[in-house]
């Protein structure tokens, strides 16, 4: 082979390489996925049964970036708030602001994508613009130095999601940081109805006038608001998380008592420890709370203090989410203390089995909290505690869940079993306080997320 010859064929071998290696970086977003394609849509469940389309009328991508990471991996969830309601006073929604979430990411990854739901308004939600970046400080709208990235959604900066429906963005390259703050913002120039929130974020995040989504400056969001608006979901694509945990509960998983802006929910904690102790399953950890949730009845369309109960909206809210490897269910004890009552502790019971059925159908193991002790508030009673004593018995019996997180005996007060411990409660004698949410955590042994079948049950 001549010399001359030889320059020629390694030249072409490598620009083959390069080749390859493009095709590698924009194929492989899509590549595990969990089931989600990567400019996935999907409906919220909802009775009509369309999935929304990006049909936003935008050209280009605004030179976002957008393309999935140049990595082996798999998109798995970093933060999650369910849909609870309508939001209340806001029949024509926000229309004309930039709504910029403030959210707190349990993994990180190289990659990121957002999900933004409709499900309670009434008419198609159009969002002209829409960014991710990474705050310059905890809960503050500030981006930090070269972070924001615009969000498109099948190729478009524009969507238009329908009523009922959610859309999720295409991926964006991202370095996205685990226990850091993001900066998710939106803009919708027209009114699509009520706003899809969740009430009971313990976060601030901010509203600004006319489209500041591409602004990294937070001068303009001038407004300070405590719900989270249209977003249900954050995605991050790492080549480390095994996959991702998702938590769903009332008002004690929501952290409804815990410390504003501090991330002392006890999913967070949870979050913490499988970060952090060794041998842990590196998952995400995805809350699914909503506070006066029940596990048999629905709340109204605009009722910030209920939701859809867990029945309704464990498929919506838990087997829908990236590369889900465990739940672990806490819910009942409004059942027991919101009217109208069920004090027949069987048919809680058969309710929380019938969650446990839909994981199991998607070969998904359950690990169940026993109800805490609520001595002390105004709903208890004799006839209340026996109910929770009852399903707290069920619980523990192994036919209900694979696994079981004792979260009674974990914060009860031993010398008043019928109480919270004094250091674990809020001072409402429901909720536990910060010290409370982080024995929760501690409460669950991290053994029984790992993936497994399901039990007998």
């Amino acid at each position: 082979m001549t010399k001359r010859n030889g320059s020629a064929l390694l030249a072409a071998l490598a620009a083959v390489v390069v080749l390859i290696s493009v095709g590698i970086y924009v194929g492989v977003g899509g590549a595990r996925s969990g089931g989600d394609p990567a400019a996935a849509t999907r409906p919220q469940h909802n009775n009509n049964g369309a999935s929304a389309h990006g049909n936003g009328n935008g050209n280009g991508n605004g030179g976002n970036n957008s393309a999935a990471p140049a990595a082996t991996g798999r998109w798995v969830g970093t933060w999650s708030a369910a849909p609870a309601a309508a939001e209340p006073n806001s029949l024509h929604g926000h229309a004309g602001k930039s709504i910029r979430n403030v959210v707190h990411t349990s993994v990180g990854g190289t990659g990121v994508r957002v999900r933004l739901s409709n499900l309670y308004g009434t008419r198609p939600l159009s969002i002209t613009a829409a960014s991710v970046a990474l705050a310059a400080a905890p809960s503050n709208p500030t981006a930090a130095s070269d972070s924001l990235r615009r969000l498109t959604f099948a190729g478009r900066p524009a969507v238009s999601v329908p009523a009922g429906q959610e859309v999720v963005s295409d991926p964006v390259r991202f370095a996205v940081p685990a226990a850091a703050d993001l900066l998710v913002s939106t803009y919708s120039p027209t009114s699509a109805g009520p706003a899809t929130y969740h009430p009971y974020a313990r976060q601030t995040s901010y509203l600004a006038e006319g489209d500041r989504t591409a602004d990294p400056r937070g001068f303009a969001y001038t407004e300070q608001s405590p719900f989270w608006r249209y977003l249900t979901g954050v995605d991050v694509y790492s080549a480390e998380a095994e996959g991702t945990v998702v938590v769903i509960g009332d008002s004690i998983t929501d952290g409804i008592t815990s410390t504003a802006g501090a991330n002392h929910r006890w999913p967070d904690f949870l979050a913490q420890r499988l970060r952090e102790e060794r041998g842990a399953p590196r998952y995400g950890v995805l809350n699914q709370g909503i506070s006066g949730n029940r596990v048999l009845v629905d709340g109204s369309r605009f009722s910030p203090n209920n939701g859809p109960s867990g029945l309704s909206r464990f498929e919506r809210d838990v087997l829908t989410r990236s590369e889900v490897q465990a739940v672990v269910l806490h819910l009942g004890i409004n059942d027991i203390l919101k009217t109208p009552r069920q004090l027949e502790a069987e048919r809680i019971v058969e309710g929380l089995q019938q969650m446990v059925r839909q994981a199991h159908g998607r070969g998904i193991r359950v690990t169940g909290g026993t109800l805490l002790p609520f001595g002390g508030h105004r709903g208890y009673s004799a006839e209340t505690e026996t109910v929770r004593r009852q399903v707290n018995q069920a619980i523990r019996s192994g036919r209900v869940f694979d696994a079981v997180v004792d979260f009674d005996r974990a914060l009860r007060d031993p010398a008043a079993p019928h109480r919270l411990l004094p250091a674990y409660d809020s001072g409402d004698h429901l909720h536990p306080s910060d010290e409370g949410f982080r024995a929760m955590a501690h409460a669950l042994d991290l053994r029984d997320l790992k993936g497994s079948a399901p039990a007998r049950l």
